[in-house]
């Protein structure tokens, strides 16, 4: 049984062969999170800006001390 695996050599061409290919972390966060509670359509490009996004009139001016 050790005999079948001492010939196996893992380069890149053994990984880029691979089959499978497993989704990022996020994309199974967001998968599990979406599987209940599917979210409303947005659109790409939109005139308001994207939630948690803070705009202010008034600008901070930064002094030396």
């Amino acid at each position: 049984m050790a005999e079948d695996w001492d010939d196996l050599v893992l380069d890149e061409d053994f990984i880029r062969s691979a089959e499978t290919a497993e989704p990022s972390a996020r994309a199974r966060m967001l998968a599990a999170r979406w599987r209940d509670d599917e979210p409303e359509p947005q659109p790409w490009r939109s005139d308001e800006p994207p939630a948690g996004w803070f705009f202010s009139k008034r600008r901070r001016r930064w002094r030396r001390r």
